[in-house]
């Protein structure tokens, strides 16, 4: 089966109910033709032939199907090449939802599938230009080579894979580097972000498109004549650009129900999952409900989280007592060390970050039996649970098909086994609050 991803888990959660992956979704119009006839394809594709521009296609090369897929860039590049335009390709090098050195067997994949008119021009790790906690000297790298052609200069995409090899770097981190060859994006080109998740495309599309954009000088962007993204990224990209697969309204999730019940919640993060507590938890919608509060704290600056496995899990813990004394009614956290530490592959760091999750509900659990609260540990997808690949003896940075846990803190009853879509129906019963005829999935309390 395909390994669950933050972004899916907490959307099934928050619906109680199964919800599609994009992935499925995309991946079926691609077979049954519909993709190349969407109706936001087609017109973007129009503009850029009337504006005699380019077409500039961002995505992840790998099969990870996290945030991309290395089959959606060959379908794209056909629909786009089909009409007649020139494709240049920006391709995001993974090594983090697959093998940490495998862009050079999916670069020969793409290579081998595209015509002639289609190429290579920037080649960037997701490290720099999938960045989602504000580190923008990260993203503007990536923007700089994209859009200027600014940064290292490789002979080849293969040839700017080696070089970061040779440097000891793995897919994730190889510098934003150009291909010889480009020289930039101009006037009449089109850019189409193949990302289907939200999270990690914000930054970088909004750098390329947002008219509004203060991060740092984006002012040698061209004007675009259509800038398009394969899913809503935020309701403020909306305002520049158009969407191949608009998410279906999910109506009735857990924040939602609680919320027309006239209760209170409180929704807490560090920086690097403050989307997945909000934005995915509510059915893809950023507006708080009604008696809706949340906290942020920022996540470390440092380059990567095994370099402080405890990230900011302290100050979330701090937060997270203060709503249970608070009074709060339903209170949805995410501790961020365990999936984060994990996709670096250090085993001894993601002991420690997990024992600063276990240190942080030491101190959760007695507030929480002073207030006579009720609480369900679980996870969303397993990462740091297999941290050296079986095969290969290799670091494993990569989600896992392994189950999760579930624990139930505070009362008698138990739980049995089930899906993530039964995590809200669950909470609803422990809260004695009927679940809406929507959400299909079943209390796991017995």
């Amino acid at each position: 089966g395909q390994m669950g991803n933050s972004e899916v888990g907490h959307t099934n959660i928050g619906a109680g109910r199964v919800v599609a992956m994009d992935l499925g979704q995309i991946d079926l119009a691609i077979e049954d033709g519909s993709f190349f006839l969407n109706k936001s394809l087609v017109d973007w594709i129009a503009n850029i032939k009337e504006a005699g521009g380019r077409a500039h296609l961002m995505g992840v090369i790998s099969d990870g199907g996290v945030h991309g897929h290395l089959n959606h860039m060959i379908a794209a590049v056909k629909a786009c090449t089909d009409a007649g335009l020139q494709v240049l390709i920006h391709a995001i090098a993974d090594g983090r939802d697959v093998a940490p050195k495998s862009a050079i067997t999916y670069l020969k994949a793409l290579n081998k599938a595209i015509p002639m008119n289609a190429t290579v021009c920037s080649l960037t790790g997701r490290y720099y230009a999938l960045d989602r906690d504000n580190r923008w000297e990260r993203v503007e790298t990536a923007y700089e080579a994209i859009v200027q052609s600014d940064g290292v200069h490789a002979e080849t995409a293969q040839a700017a894979i080696e070089a970061a090899y040779n440097e000891g770097k793995t897919d994730e981190f190889i510098p934003a580097s150009v291909i010889d060859g480009y020289n930039g994006a101009i006037d009449g080109d089109g850019f189409f972000c193949l990302n289907f998740r939200a999270d990690r495309a914000r930054e970088i599309m909004a750098a390329i498109g947002d008219p509004d954009f203060k991060a740092f000088d984006n002012t040698a962007r061209p004007m675009w004549s259509g800038i398009l993204g394969m899913v809503d990224y935020s309701e403020a990209h909306e305002a520049f650009m158009s969407t191949v697969y608009p998410k279906p309204e999910i109506i009735n999730t857990l924040g939602q129900w609680v919320a027309l019940a006239g209760l209170r919640q409180f929704r807490l993060a560090e920086t690097e999952k403050y989307p997945h507590v909000t934005f995915f938890l509510n059915g893809g919608k950023e507006k708080l409900e009604i008696g809706e509060d949340r906290a942020m704290p920022n996540s470390p600056a440092v380059a990567t989280y095994d370099l402080m496995p405890s990230m900011s899990s302290s100050e979330v813990t701090d937060e997270f007592i203060a709503a249970i004394e608070d009074g709060y009614d339903l209170i949805v956290v995410n501790y961020a060390n365990p999936d984060m530490v994990g996709h670096t592959g250090n085993l001894a760091a993601a002991i420690a970050a997990c024992e600063a999750v276990d240190a942080g509900l030491a101190r959760v659990i007695p507030a929480l039996e002073a207030v006579g609260g009720v609480m369900i540990i679980t996870a969303d997808h397993g990462n740091c649970e297999m941290m050296i690949d079986p095969m290969t003896g290799e670091p494993h940075t990569a989600h896992t098909t392994n189950l999760v846990p579930a624990i139930l803190i505070g009362t008698k009853k138990s739980l049995v086994s089930g899906r993530l879509a039964d995590l809200s129906p669950t909470l609803l019963e422990l809260m004695q609050l009927e679940k809406p005829k929507e959400m299909t999935g079943k209390s796991l309390l017995r």
